[in-house]
């Protein structure tokens, strides 16, 4: 089979490897569609822990299981599937095992013609997605839903604050929230994005490079009860001043780096909580999918490329300034 791989650092082609045979417990997936992560990005530029080589990438895809592990159920074949990317959580439902790990790395990943995996990662495809709207679902879905909605706890009529939007995780947490019946506000450095995500649903936003950004959205929209963010760094205090008392403020990542000061008077005077959060358990994946599909949530894709030129899919999220998910088309 046809598979993207990486050899060493920035050394990716597409190449003819053998085609994965299912352990038990586990099943073959024809993929259909794959989509990107920055992750993905990391991994090619050997920023990323536990680097191996050779690896395929990819933890996003969506397929039709093909074939079984010896005395496996035969009525997984032919069923439409999306892969949960979130392997080995473990039972503790606050926080990932030991043996936690995210599907691409250091397993191969879903920017291949077939992948094995076990057949709890599996769920339906919902049914009014396309093949590229379910493969930019998996990870930045359920990465949204656990911070927005198992750790956040969103409550219908709550005011929200997205930061950052454009990419995957920030543009499901608005659509998420505003299927939830919320009020939700965004950041960007983009006026086109900002825009764009008023069209999705949102009810306005600021830009963050102007120096007064906090203040003007706190006139404008007032404070707000969640907050998720992924930046992190010198803006995150302005952030926080926009948390109501008690409010909430889930983070996923740190791209702009740590904030070179946490104003621990500030958070403990107002009871504000910070939720540290990453991908999902079991029981996250079962009910983002189960919401996705009884509101009907649509991801928005970005760019669709095909296989042959999944190179230049990495190429696109290298540069950046996507607003949406970037698909690769397998088949």
């Amino acid at each position: 089979m046809r598979a993207v791989r990486l050899t060493a650092v920035d050394q990716l082609a597409i190449a003819d490897v053998a085609e994965p045979t299912p352990a038990a417990g586990e099943v073959v997936v024809d993929i259909r569609a794959a989509a990107l992560n920055h992750r993905d990005v990391w991994i090619k530029a050997g920023q990323y822990a536990g680097l191996k080589y050779p690896c395929i990438p990819g933890s996003d895809g969506a397929g039709v299981v093909s074939a079984t592990a010896d005395g496996g159920d035969p009525s997984w074949i032919g069923r439409e599937v999306i892969i949960n990317p979130s392997f080995n959580w473990g039972s503790d439902e606050n926080a990932q095992g030991k043996d936690f790990s995210i599907l691409g790395l250091p397993r191969d990943g879903t920017l291949a013609e077939k992948i094995a995996v076990p057949v709890a990662q599996l769920a339906a495809k919902p049914g009014h997605l396309s093949w590229t709207e379910a493969a930019a679902v998996p990870l930045a879905g359920l990465t949204a839903w656990r911070a927005l909605m198992s750790r956040a706890r969103l409550q219908r009529g709550e005011r929200v604050l997205i930061t950052g939007i454009g990419g995957g995780v920030a543009l499901f947490a608005l659509q998420f929230a505003v299927a939830a019946g919320a009020e939700v506000w965004v950041t960007s450095s983009s006026a086109e994005k900002i825009a764009r995500a008023v069209e999705l649903g949102a009810r306005g936003g600021a830009n963050y490079t102007d120096a007064d950004w906090s203040a003007q959205l706190a006139k404008t929209a007032g404070h707000f009860h969640v907050i998720v963010d992924s930046a992190g760094g010198p803006g995150f205090p302005s952030v926080l001043d926009l948390a109501t008392p008690g409010g909430r403020v889930a983070f996923f990542g740190a791209t702009r780096g740590d904030p070179p000061v946490l104003p621990m008077r500030k958070i403990f005077w107002r009871q504000l909580s910070l939720l540290g959060t990453t991908m999902g358990s079991p029981a996250d994946w079962a009910a983002m999918t189960q919401f996705l599909a009884a509101h009907r949530v649509r991801p928005v894709v970005s760019e669709i490329v095909p296989f042959a030129r999944a190179g230049d899919a990495f190429a696109l999220m290298e540069r950046g300034g996507q607003f949406g998910k970037i698909v690769v088309q397998v088949t």
